[in-house]
């Protein structure tokens, strides 16, 4: 039914007259974590079953070589959907989904509700070397924002259901609730608050029932905990913490800078030519690479190395503890490359699973080489290892340490890993967070400075638009202007005490004049003709830039300069002024929108 609908319009009056504005955001909140919940059912079905006719009827029957040709033909088929049937460009989920929050107001255009599940089953499905975490969430927040648009919502609520949203399709992906939520607040920076809480809740039940209706008891990543923690293992997940904030540090430079190589190829067609035959390659050598990779972590977890890597095309003996352990490291090394190639290719997908794959086999690694070592009395558990591993690479890649922590301790069905849990993401989280400022999904927008964080300060002067803080009341004045035509044309005409200088062709801004600067001479007549608009102008104490500075570095101008007004430029040429006054009315007025 559209918006402008008679009928549709008689429903939101009605629902303005019976139903509270707090009551009707939790009925949103279901319906929202249910959708959300039905997209991860749509995405994982799609996926597996694509998987099954192309991995188990083709590879296994016939030839392994379809593992060169599957990731190349997934993705020129999601180029063809992009380009002829969508017609927009599909962002990486989780990474469009913060833009949206930032930068449109959690405004999410349609396409994106099906833009992730036309393209993400078939990019993972042929092989690409990503998760579809990402694209769920952003499937369920786009249909989020545009449900919020439908009955006109305002920006906090909007965020908010996109948090519902991303809690509920995390909840129905893994059936770990609190961890759903733990995810929504940490990676979207939202409040924590009894009023937020409640939505989120009920948004994390509504998609984990979901989950069981379609899914049954079935879960990703099924393991109960056999071998408890023992003290003794200390020093072990110390190390552990301390691996995974270098891994977690290699996987966000290596991702990142295959990211910028195929940012400088301007032809999408070289791109996913390149991309895809990388890919292609990659996994042909490498056929653990392909798709998620869940089957190779749960015989990882279940104690079967030797079926995760069984398919290696060099046929390497198994027995020898040190091939195994030398084959799960270069699994760790290349999936991420394989991640960057698939996205840089054209490929929809997310980073998440790429993420639990690299660290529950980096964990199972480190486990086995201090088992095979010989200087243990005891075995350390490979299985534990695993797990927290996981922890400790989400710790680090994704900046969320307690979403690490509560998806594991959810997924384990218990809490006997939780002190080496929180030892593992703590050590990781810190470590990288010193040299990676930002998580793999907020890297963009943070270098921007556009990223929403929990800082309230800064995600108000974020969410702040330049545009709206502008004055260009002020008379302006040429370099060539004398005194006299300074006094009649600008002062007499002007209610403000400062004036900027330009050039008169290019109208780039030269300087600035403050009434205090000619007070002493502007009475003076016999100066009229003689003094020139160049020889009393000074330099400003700073100069905004309209197309790159943004709300908090503008701030921060105004407190180091002492200002109470500064010049905007674009391109050099002059724009207005910002005054401090109307940056903090602005900003108050934001504040109070933000916190409402």
């Amino acid at each position: 039914m559209p918006v402008n609908h008679p009928l549709f319009k008689r429903i939101l009056i009605w629902r303005a007259k019976h139903i509270s504005h707090k009551h009707f955001v939790y009925i949103l909140s279901i319906l929202v974590g249910f959708m959300s919940g039905i997209g991860a059912v749509i995405l994982k079905n799609a996926t597996h079953f694509i998987q099954y006719l192309l991995e188990i009827n083709l590879v296994k029957n016939w030839h392994q070589a379809f593992y060169f040709v599957f990731p190349i033909i997934g993705l020129v088929l999601v180029y063809l959907i992009i380009t002829y049937v969508i017609r927009q460009k599909v962002s990486h989920g989780i990474p469009s989904t913060l833009y949206a929050i930032s930068k449109r107001k959690g405004i999410m255009k349609r396409y994106q509700m099906l833009g992730s599940i036309l393209t993400a089953p078939i990019t993972v499905g042929f092989g690409g070397s990503v998760g579809l975490e990402g694209p769920t969430v952003a499937t369920g927040a786009a249909i989020s924002s545009n449900i919020s648009r439908m009955f006109r919502m305002n920006q906090k609520t909007k965020t908010l259901l996109i948090g519902c949203a991303a809690a509920g399709a995390m909840s129905s992906i893994f059936k770990a609730p609190i961890a759903a939520i733990i995810f929504a607040v940490e990676v979207f920076s939202l409040d924590l608050t009894i009023v937020s809480m409640l939505p989120l809740l009920l948004a994390s039940l509504s998609g984990i029932f979901t989950s069981y209706f379609f899914f049954g008891d079935d879960i990703l990543l099924p393991f109960s905990i056999e071998e408890g923690f023992t003290l003794t293992d200390i020093p072990f997940y110390i190390i552990l913490g301390v691996f995974s904030a270098l891994v977690s540090i290699y996987f966000t430079e290596v991702y990142e800078r295959i990211q910028n190589v195929f940012a400088r190829i301007k032809s999408p067609i070289k791109r996913l030519a390149l991309g895809g035959v990388a890919i292609g390659v990659l996994i042909y050598f490498i056929p653990p690479l392909y798709g998620e990779g869940f089957d190779v972590l749960n015989a990882l977890i279940a104690g079967n190395p030797e079926k995760a890597i069984t398919n290696n095309i060099f046929n390497f003996n198994l027995s020898n503890s040190w091939i195994v352990i030398g084959l799960l490291a270069g699994l760790v090394l290349f999936k991420v490359i394989a991640s960057a190639l698939t996205f840089g290719a054209g490929g929809v997908g997310g980073i998440f699973a790429p993420t639990l794959f690299m660290g529950g086999i980096m964990g199972n690694c480190l486990a086995k080489i201090a088992n095979a070592s010989g200087v243990l009395n005891s075995p350390i558990s490979e299985s534990n290892f695993t797990l927290v591993g996981m922890a400790g690479l989400l710790a680090g890649v994704l900046h969320a340490p307690l979403t690490a922590i509560f998806l594991i301790a959810e997924l384990t069905s218990g809490y006997e890993l939780f002190v080496p849990l929180m030892l593992t993401a703590a050590i990781s989280f810190g470590i990288t967070k010193y040299f990676v400022p930002h998580s793999v999904y907020a890297m963009e927008l943070g270098r921007k400075g556009e990223l929403i964080t929990h800082d309230k300060d800064h995600a108000v002067l974020t969410l702040m638009e330049i545009e709206k803080v502008i004055e260009t009341n002020f008379v302006t004045i040429s370099t060539k202007m004398t005194l006299g035509e300074i006094v009649h044309q600008a002062v007499v005409k002007s209610n403000r005490n400062i004036f900027p200088v330009i050039d008169e062709d290019s109208k780039a801004l030269k300087g600035i004049i403050l009434l205090d600067d000619i007070r002493s001479i502007m009475f003076d007549q016999s100066l009229y003709n003689t003094i020139l608009a160049s020889e009393v102008m000074q330099k400003p104490p700073e100069i905004i830039n309209f197309t790159s500075d943004k709300m908090t570095g503008i701030m921060k101008k105004f407190q180091d300069s002492g200002a109470w007004n500064l010049p905007v430029v674009k391109d050099g040429v002059y724009v207005g002024f910002i005054s401090k006054s109307k940056l903090l009315t602005a900003y108050r007025q934001q504040l109070i929108a933000y916190t409402k």
